[in-house]
Protein backbone atom coordinates (compact mmCIF):
# COMPACT_ATOMS: atom_id res chain seq x y z
CA UNK A 1 0.00 0.00 0.00
CA UNK A 2 1.43 3.38 -1.01
CA UNK A 3 1.53 6.04 1.68
CA UNK A 4 2.01 8.90 -0.77
CA UNK A 5 1.10 9.87 -4.28
CA UNK A 6 3.60 11.15 -6.85
CA UNK A 7 1.33 14.11 -7.52
CA UNK A 8 1.48 15.11 -3.86
CA UNK A 9 5.29 14.97 -3.88
CA UNK A 10 5.45 17.09 -7.01
CA UNK A 11 3.00 19.63 -5.62
CA UNK A 12 4.94 19.90 -2.36
CA UNK A 13 8.26 20.35 -4.20
CA UNK A 14 6.77 23.00 -6.48
CA UNK A 15 5.34 24.85 -3.50
CA UNK A 16 8.70 24.84 -1.72
CA UNK A 17 10.41 26.20 -4.83
CA UNK A 18 7.75 28.89 -5.14
CA UNK A 19 8.31 29.88 -1.50
CA UNK A 20 12.06 30.12 -2.07
CA UNK A 21 11.54 32.28 -5.13
CA UNK A 22 9.11 34.52 -3.29
CA UNK A 23 11.56 34.89 -0.44
CA UNK A 24 14.37 35.80 -2.85
CA UNK A 25 12.19 38.45 -4.52
CA UNK A 26 11.30 39.89 -1.12
CA UNK A 27 14.98 39.97 -0.15
CA UNK A 28 15.95 41.85 -3.31
CA UNK A 29 13.10 44.31 -2.82
CA UNK A 30 14.11 44.89 0.78
CA UNK A 31 17.76 45.27 -0.18
CA UNK A 32 17.04 48.09 -2.60
CA UNK A 33 15.15 50.08 0.05
CA UNK A 34 17.69 49.82 2.90
CA UNK A 35 19.81 52.84 1.97
CA UNK A 36 16.76 55.02 1.41
CA UNK A 37 15.36 54.16 4.81
CA UNK A 38 18.47 55.61 6.49
CA UNK A 39 17.23 59.10 5.59
CA UNK A 40 14.52 58.72 8.23
CA UNK A 41 16.66 57.49 11.11
CA UNK A 42 13.95 58.38 13.61
CA UNK A 43 11.95 55.37 12.44
CA UNK A 44 14.96 53.10 12.95
CA UNK A 45 15.62 54.63 16.37
CA UNK A 46 12.06 53.93 17.48
CA UNK A 47 12.30 50.32 16.34
CA UNK A 48 15.65 49.87 18.10
CA UNK A 49 13.96 51.04 21.29
CA UNK A 50 11.00 48.74 20.67
CA UNK A 51 13.02 45.62 19.86
CA UNK A 52 15.94 46.19 22.21
CA UNK A 53 14.34 47.73 25.26
CA UNK A 54 11.53 45.23 25.48
CA UNK A 55 13.90 42.28 24.99
CA UNK A 56 16.51 43.56 27.44
CA UNK A 57 15.00 42.09 30.60
CA UNK A 58 14.69 38.52 29.35
CA UNK A 59 18.16 38.67 27.77
CA UNK A 60 19.82 39.99 30.94
CA UNK A 61 18.08 37.55 33.30
CA UNK A 62 18.73 34.60 31.00
CA UNK A 63 22.41 35.52 30.71
CA UNK A 64 22.74 35.79 34.48
CA UNK A 65 21.27 32.35 35.11
CA UNK A 66 23.31 30.79 32.31
CA UNK A 67 26.39 32.26 34.01
CA UNK A 68 25.28 30.74 37.31
CA UNK A 69 25.00 27.29 35.75
CA UNK A 70 28.28 27.57 33.85
CA UNK A 71 30.11 28.76 36.94
CA UNK A 72 28.83 25.83 38.96
CA UNK A 73 29.30 23.12 36.34
CA UNK A 74 32.61 24.54 35.13
CA UNK A 75 34.10 24.63 38.62
CA UNK A 76 33.37 20.98 39.39
CA UNK A 77 34.68 19.94 35.96
CA UNK A 78 37.90 21.94 36.23
CA UNK A 79 38.43 20.87 39.84
CA UNK A 80 39.04 17.29 38.66
CA UNK A 81 42.14 18.49 36.79
CA UNK A 82 43.32 21.02 39.36
CA UNK A 83 42.49 23.96 37.09
CA UNK A 84 39.70 25.67 38.99
CA UNK A 85 41.48 29.04 38.62
CA UNK A 86 40.66 28.88 34.87
CA UNK A 87 36.94 29.10 35.63
CA UNK A 88 36.67 32.69 34.42
CA UNK A 89 38.29 31.83 31.09
CA UNK A 90 35.99 28.85 30.56
CA UNK A 91 32.86 30.86 31.27
CA UNK A 92 33.94 33.83 29.16
CA UNK A 93 35.01 31.87 26.08
CA UNK A 94 31.84 29.78 26.17
CA UNK A 95 29.71 32.92 26.29
CA UNK A 96 31.43 35.23 23.82
CA UNK A 97 32.10 32.51 21.25
CA UNK A 98 28.92 30.46 21.31
CA UNK A 99 26.25 30.85 23.95
CA UNK A 100 26.03 34.62 23.86
CA UNK A 101 25.17 34.99 20.15
CA UNK A 102 23.20 31.73 19.85
CA UNK A 103 20.99 31.96 22.94
CA UNK A 104 20.41 35.67 22.34
CA UNK A 105 19.28 34.92 18.78
CA UNK A 106 16.92 32.18 19.97
CA UNK A 107 15.42 34.44 22.63
CA UNK A 108 15.24 37.31 20.13
CA UNK A 109 13.35 35.07 17.69
CA UNK A 110 10.87 34.08 20.38
CA UNK A 111 10.36 37.60 21.76
CA UNK A 112 11.03 40.23 19.09
CA UNK A 113 10.71 38.04 15.99
CA UNK A 114 7.20 36.91 16.82
CA UNK A 115 6.26 40.48 17.67
CA UNK A 116 7.47 41.70 14.26
CA UNK A 117 5.62 38.94 12.43
CA UNK A 118 2.38 39.54 14.31
CA UNK A 119 2.64 43.31 13.83
CA UNK A 120 3.21 43.10 10.07
CA UNK A 121 0.61 40.35 9.72
CA UNK A 122 -2.02 42.39 11.54
CA UNK A 123 -1.22 45.39 9.34
CA UNK A 124 -1.81 43.22 6.32
CA UNK A 125 -5.01 41.76 7.77
CA UNK A 126 -6.26 45.28 8.53
CA UNK A 127 -5.44 46.34 4.94
CA UNK A 128 -3.08 49.06 6.17
CA UNK A 129 -0.39 47.87 3.77
CA UNK A 130 -2.83 47.93 0.86
CA UNK A 131 -3.86 51.47 1.76
CA UNK A 132 -0.22 52.60 1.81
CA UNK A 133 0.32 51.11 -1.64
CA UNK A 134 -2.76 52.94 -2.93
CA UNK A 135 -1.28 56.19 -1.55
CA UNK A 136 1.96 55.54 -3.48
CA UNK A 137 3.88 54.84 -0.25
CA UNK A 138 6.24 51.88 -0.44
CA UNK A 139 5.41 49.72 2.62
CA UNK A 140 8.74 47.91 2.37
CA UNK A 141 10.72 51.13 2.76
CA UNK A 142 8.34 52.74 5.26
CA UNK A 143 7.55 49.75 7.49
CA UNK A 144 9.91 46.84 6.88
CA UNK A 145 13.30 48.46 6.23
CA UNK A 146 13.45 50.37 9.56
CA UNK A 147 12.57 47.20 11.43
CA UNK A 148 15.21 45.27 9.53
CA UNK A 149 17.92 47.82 10.41
CA UNK A 150 16.77 47.78 14.03
CA UNK A 151 17.05 44.00 14.26
CA UNK A 152 20.54 43.92 12.77
CA UNK A 153 21.74 46.71 15.10
CA UNK A 154 20.01 45.40 18.22
CA UNK A 155 21.20 41.80 18.09
CA UNK A 156 24.94 42.44 18.77
CA UNK A 157 24.07 44.82 21.61
CA UNK A 158 21.79 42.25 23.24
CA UNK A 159 24.41 39.52 22.76
CA UNK A 160 26.96 41.73 24.52
CA UNK A 161 24.55 42.24 27.43
CA UNK A 162 23.91 38.49 27.60
CA UNK A 163 27.64 37.69 27.70
CA UNK A 164 28.36 40.39 30.26
CA UNK A 165 25.60 39.19 32.57
CA UNK A 166 26.78 35.60 32.11
CA UNK A 167 30.33 36.53 33.15
CA UNK A 168 28.95 38.33 36.20
CA UNK A 169 26.89 35.24 37.03
CA UNK A 170 29.97 33.03 36.75
CA UNK A 171 31.89 35.42 39.01
CA UNK A 172 29.13 35.39 41.62
CA UNK A 173 29.04 31.59 41.77
CA UNK A 174 32.77 30.98 41.39
CA UNK A 175 34.25 33.76 43.51
CA UNK A 176 31.56 34.76 46.01
CA UNK A 177 29.89 31.39 46.59
CA UNK A 178 32.55 28.74 45.96
CA UNK A 179 35.65 30.72 46.83
CA UNK A 180 37.75 30.80 43.65
CA UNK A 181 40.46 33.47 43.86
CA UNK A 182 39.14 36.68 42.33
CA UNK A 183 42.53 37.69 40.93
CA UNK A 184 42.91 34.37 39.13
CA UNK A 185 39.37 34.59 37.80
CA UNK A 186 39.88 37.98 36.11
CA UNK A 187 43.54 37.51 35.12
CA UNK A 188 42.71 34.32 33.25
CA UNK A 189 40.06 36.24 31.30
CA UNK A 190 42.44 39.09 30.46
CA UNK A 191 45.22 36.77 29.37
CA UNK A 192 43.19 34.14 27.51
CA UNK A 193 40.50 36.05 25.61
CA UNK A 194 41.54 37.50 22.27
CA UNK A 195 39.58 40.58 21.23
CA UNK A 196 39.54 39.84 17.51
CA UNK A 197 39.50 36.05 17.45
CA UNK A 198 37.04 35.45 20.27
CA UNK A 199 34.99 38.60 20.81
CA UNK A 200 35.15 39.59 17.14
CA UNK A 201 33.87 36.20 15.97
CA UNK A 202 31.00 36.46 18.44
CA UNK A 203 30.08 39.89 17.09
CA UNK A 204 30.12 38.58 13.51
CA UNK A 205 27.85 35.71 14.53
CA UNK A 206 25.40 38.02 16.27
CA UNK A 207 25.21 40.31 13.22
CA UNK A 208 24.53 37.35 10.92
CA UNK A 209 21.91 36.00 13.33
CA UNK A 210 20.26 39.41 13.59
CA UNK A 211 20.12 39.65 9.81
CA UNK A 212 18.64 36.15 9.49
CA UNK A 213 16.09 36.27 12.31
CA UNK A 214 14.80 39.72 11.39
CA UNK A 215 14.51 38.86 7.71
CA UNK A 216 12.59 35.66 8.46
CA UNK A 217 10.24 37.49 10.85
CA UNK A 218 9.49 40.24 8.32
CA UNK A 219 9.06 37.78 5.45
CA UNK A 220 6.62 35.61 7.38
CA UNK A 221 4.61 38.64 8.46
CA UNK A 222 4.55 40.19 4.99
CA UNK A 223 3.52 36.93 3.32
CA UNK A 224 1.02 35.87 6.01
CA UNK A 225 -2.56 35.18 5.09
CA UNK A 226 -4.73 38.17 6.15
CA UNK A 227 -6.70 36.14 8.68
CA UNK A 228 -6.26 35.43 12.40
CA UNK A 229 -5.30 31.85 11.59
CA UNK A 230 -2.82 33.03 8.97
CA UNK A 231 -1.11 35.44 11.37
CA UNK A 232 -0.92 32.77 14.08
CA UNK A 233 0.56 30.28 11.62
CA UNK A 234 3.12 32.84 10.39
CA UNK A 235 4.17 33.59 13.97
CA UNK A 236 4.75 29.90 14.63
CA UNK A 237 6.77 29.53 11.43
CA UNK A 238 8.94 32.47 12.46
CA UNK A 239 10.04 30.75 15.66
CA UNK A 240 10.63 27.38 14.01
CA UNK A 241 12.43 28.57 10.88
CA UNK A 242 14.48 31.24 12.68
CA UNK A 243 15.59 28.85 15.44
CA UNK A 244 16.66 26.15 12.99
CA UNK A 245 18.41 28.71 10.80
CA UNK A 246 20.36 30.09 13.77
CA UNK A 247 21.55 26.64 14.83
CA UNK A 248 22.53 25.68 11.29
CA UNK A 249 24.36 28.95 10.66
CA UNK A 250 26.15 28.64 13.99
CA UNK A 251 27.71 25.36 12.89
CA UNK A 252 28.73 26.78 9.51
CA UNK A 253 30.19 29.98 10.96
CA UNK A 254 32.06 28.12 13.70
CA UNK A 255 33.56 25.72 11.16
CA UNK A 256 34.69 28.62 8.97
CA UNK A 257 36.06 30.75 11.78
CA UNK A 258 38.18 28.06 13.38
CA UNK A 259 39.48 26.47 10.18
CA UNK A 260 40.59 29.60 8.34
Amino acid sequence: MSWYKPADVGFSARRQLADLGQGARFFVRLLFTLLGSLKRFGLIRDQIHFLGNYSLAIIAVSGLFVGFVFGLQGYYTLQRYGSSEALGLLVTLSLVRELGPVVTALLFAGRAGTSLTAEIGLMKAGEQISVMEMMAVDPVQRILAPRFWAGVITMPLLAAVFSAMGIIGGWVVGVLMIGVDAGSFWSQIQGGVDVWKDVGNGVIKSVVFGFTVTFIALLQGFEAQPTPEGVASATTRTVVVASLSVLGLDFILTALMFTI
